[in-house]
C-alpha cells in the first residue's frame, strides 16, 4: 500500500476515534444524575445484623446488600433519638444549630434541606412513612409546602408505632387513611410503585422510605416472623443484668421479628430496582436513627452514650464506591453532605457535617478519627431525669468512648478490649493521660461548635420549647 494511503488511513482512524471520545464525553456530561434511595429504620442498632455477627437475627438480604456496599461500621447517631437525628440528616447541621434536640418540635421551615437542594437540581422527591419533624401532634396533617421540607410525593404521618393500624396522609388531602395490614409491608409496596412510576423519567428521583420498626412495641410483627424466634434461644449481651433476662428475651425475639420483616421488604425493593433497570444508577443508603439498648446497662431505648444506643448501620451502595469496610465515624449530620458529594451536587454553606464522598470514591485517608455524641436534655419514658437520665457530651474515637456530664468525667471505655462497655476506666491511674487527652479534645471540639455545655433547661428556655413537669415536650397523639 502506498505511503500516502497509510497516512490517510490513520488520519481518518484518529478522526473517528476523536469523535467517538468526544461523543462519549458529551454523553457522560448529559446523562441523567444518579437516583438516591434512603432506606431508613427506627431504632435498629448496628449490632443486630447477620453481617455484624449477631447470632440470633436473620437478615440475609441486608447481609447481601452489605457485601455490595461500603460498610461504614463505625457510624454514629450523634444525638441518639428520633427528631434530632432526622433534623441533622436533612440539614447537615448539629442539633444545637437547627435546634431540634428533643422530640416533637418543628424543624424551621426556612432550613436548607437535602431535599430542597436536590429538587432545585431537578430531582423528583418523595417521602413515605414516619416523619417526626413537624411538632404539631403525632397524628396531625402536615400540609404541602414548607413544612414538608422539599418533598413532593407524600405518604406520611408525623409518628405512630401502631404498625398494624397505621395512619398516613397522602398528597394534598387532609383525610387520614390507613395502611393496609402491617405498615412496613404496605410502605415498601408503595415505594416499589414509586420506583416503577419514575424509573424511565428524564429526571432522577430522591426517595426517602422511613419505617417505624423495629422500634417497640416489639411483639407486633406478623405472626410468620414472630414464629421465627424463640425467646428461650436468644443469646443476650453480657451487659444485660440477670434480673432482666426473661423480659429482654421476649422483647428481643419480637425485635428481631420486626428486623426480619424489614429485611424481606428491602429485598423486594432491591428486586424492583433490578426489574426497572435502575439498580446500577441509584445510590442506596441504608441506616437507622439510633439503636436500642434492650436491657443493656439496665436500660431500654436510646439517648444514652452506650454502643447499643449510639451505633447505627450505615451501608452505601454507589457505582463508583468499592464494597468493603470503611472505618469512618460517619455521624448523622455527615449524611447530607456525603450524599450530595456522591451525586455531584454543590453543598450549601449552611452544612456543618463532613462530606465523605472523596474518602469513599478515592480511598483517601480519614480526615478525622473522632466524632461527637451528646444529650442536651434527657426526656421521654426511659431517659427522663427521674429515670436516671442526664445531660452529657462525649467523643468517640476509633477505639474509645469518653463522656462528660455536668459534674465532670463520667464514662471512659476501651471499645476494642471491652466491646460491651462493662469496665468504666474513669479516674483509673493507668488511664489518666488518656482521659486527660480525650477531655482536652472534647473541649476543643465543643468550643469549635460553640457548645457551652449548659444545663438542658437553659437551652429549652433559649429555644422557647414548652415542657411539662417531667421536663419533656408534651405531645398529642
Amino acid at each position: 500500500m502506498p505511503t500516502f494511503t497509510y497516512k490517510l488511513f490513520f488520519g481518518l482512524l484518529l478522526t473517528v476515534l476523536g469523535l467517538l471520545i468526544l461523543g462519549a464525553r458529551n454523553l457522560t456530561k448529559d446523562e441523567k444524575p444518579l437516583n438516591i434511595l434512603i432506606l431508613h429504620t427506627d431504632q435498629w442498632r448496628a449490632q443486630a445484623f447477620g453481617y455484624r455477627g449477631d447470632p440470633n437475627v436473620k437478615t440475609p438480604h441486608i447481609d447481601r446488600l452489605a457485601a455490595e456496599s461500603a460498610n461504614l461500621y463505625n457510624a454514629i447517631s450523634g444525638m441518639p433519638v428520633c427528631t434530632p437525628h432526622r433534623a441533622s440528616l436533612l440539614t447537615g447541621q448539629h442539633p444545637l444549630t437547627h435546634g431540634l434536640f428533643m422530640n416533637d418540635v418543628q424543624l424551621d421551615t426556612t432550613a436548607t434541606t437535602i431535599t430542597e437542594v436536590l429538587a432545585e437540581k431537578g430531582y423528583q422527591t418523595g417521602y413515605i412513612g414516619k416523619w417526626h419533624l413537624d411538632g404539631r401532634g403525632r397524628s396531625s396533617f402536615t400540609p404541602p409546602g414548607a413544612r414538608r421540607q422539599g418533598f413532593q410525593y407524600w405518604k406520611a404521618l408525623e409518628c405512630s408505632h401502631n404498625y398494624n393500624k397505621s395512619a398516613y396522609y397522602a398528597g394534598d388531602s387532609p383525610e387520614m387513611k390507613l395502611w393496609d395490614g402491617y405498615d412496613a409491608i404496605a410502605q415498601a409496596e408503595d415505594a416499589q410503585q414509586y420506583i416503577r412510576n419514575h424509573a424511565q423519567d428524564e429526571q432522577p428521583f430522591f426517595l426517602f422510605i422511613s419505617w417505624g420498626t423495629p422500634h417497640a412495641p416489639y411483639r407486633t410483627a406478623p405472626q410468620e416472623y414472630l414464629d421465627m424466634y424463640d425467646p428461650k434461644e436468644m443469646q443476650l449481651h453480657p451487659n444485660v443484668p440477670p434480673e432482666m433476662d426473661s423480659m429482654v428475651r421476649v422483647d428481643l425475639a419480637g425485635y428481631y421479628a420486626h428486623c426480619t420483616a424489614l429485611d424481606d421488604q428491602i429485598a423486594n425493593i432491591l428486586q424492583t430496582l433490578e426489574e426497572t433497570g435502575t439498580s446500577d444508577n441509584t445510590i442506596i443508603l441504608f441506616t437507622s436513627d439510633h439503636g436500642d439498648l434492650l436491657g443493656s446497662h439496665r436500660a431500654y431505648k436510646k439517648q444514652q452514650p452506650y454502643e447499643e444506643s449510639i451505633r447505627v448501620p450505615m451501608l452505601i451502595r454507589h457505582p463508583q464506591v468499592l464494597s468493603g469496610e470503611y472505618s469512618a465515624l460517619m455521624n448523622s449530620y455527615d449524611i447530607m453532605p456525603t450524599l450530595l458529594g456522591l451525586s455531584d451536587t454543590q453543598i450549601p454553606a449552611s452544612v456543618e457535617g463532613y462530606d465523605f464522598s472523596d474518602y469513599l470514591t478515592e480511598q483517601l485517608p480519614l480526615p478525622d478519627t473522632t466524632t461527637l455524641i451528646s444529650c442536651v436534655q434527657p426526656f421521654g419514658q426511659w431517659n427522663r431525669f427521674d429515670r436516671g437520665g442526664k445531660e452529657y457530651r462525649g467523643i468517640v474515637t476509633l477505639r474509645y468512648t469518653y463522656t462528660r456530664d455536668l459534674n465532670g468525667p463520667w464514662l471512659l471505655f476501651d471499645n476494642q478490649r471491652d466491646p460491651y462497655q462493662m469496665n468504666n476506666l474513669i479516674d483509673k491511674p493507668e488511664y489518666a493521660d488518656l482521659q486527660q487527652s480525650l477531655d482536652n479534645l472534647l473541649t476543643e471540639k465543643l468550643e469549635k461548635q460553640g457548645d457551652e455545655f449548659r444545663p438542658g433547661m437553659e437551652y429549652i428556655q433559649e429555644w422557647g420549647y414548652p415542657v411539662d413537669a417531667k421536663q419533656t415536650v408534651p405531645y398529642t397523639r
